[in-house]
């Protein structure tokens, strides 16, 4: 059976400026650089989310940010999944991800959350865990506990790395677009991946 086509990216994040510049913001950012570089045709937010349409690998695709906190992400999500009529297998969620090392990016077409609160209230809303989800790492602090570390801006070498990281995400999703979520899991999830400059 093929694999289903995405035609919607989500990145995940909390809204307002206090929190633009914190490792749990990923997300955001990714869509932030995207629309930065693609032309966006068109845009309109409600009380659940922002979401816009722009043209990748010849594909009009739409993005989007939950305009709730982290963990109602799953409330902006379910409109979407109504609203646009896809099926949960095409809405490619991406974010920020604990368990792997600060810059590793690894691409999953399901399975458990994580203890991630976004991802939580997704699968929870959508009734399944069968929703991809592009997950980009930040690693676990070693002093502070997890909710300050994940809600602290990037230290300095961090806001280095983040152009290298993004724009290596950038070339997943256009290969995930091009040829498929299988193929590109084939190429991006390896030890030394693209970002090896980073976590190396």
């Amino acid at each position: 059976m093929p694999e289903e086509q995405i035609k919607i990216l989500v990145g995940l994040g909390n809204p307002g400026l206090k929190y633009q510049w914190t490792r749990h913001n990923l997300g955001f950012l990714l869509i932030d650089k995207l629309i930065s570089i693609h032309l966006l045709k068109e845009e309109t937010k409600n009380n659940l989310v922002w979401w816009g349409k722009i043209d990748i690998a010849q594909q009009e695709i739409i993005v989007a940010k939950p305009l709730t906190f982290m963990n109602l992400s799953g409330e902006a999500v379910k409109w979407l999944n109504f609203y646009f009529k896809v099926l949960p297998c095409q809405i490619l969620i991406i974010h920020d991800d604990l368990d792997l090392p600060w810059g590793r990016i690894k691409l999953v077409k399901e399975g458990g959350p994580g203890g991630h609160k976004g991802v939580i209230s997704i699968q929870t809303s959508l009734g399944t865990r069968e929703i991809p989800r592009l997950k980009i790492g930040i690693g676990r602090p070693v002093l502070e506990s997890t909710i300050d570390y994940v809600l602290s801006e990037f230290s300095p070498k961090e806001k280095e790395d983040l152009d290298i990281i993004l724009n290596g995400v950038l070339s997943l999703i256009e290969t995930v677009l091009k040829e498929g979520l299988n193929k590109a899991m084939s190429i991006f999830n390896v030890k030394n991946s693209l970002l090896k400059r980073v976590v190396l």
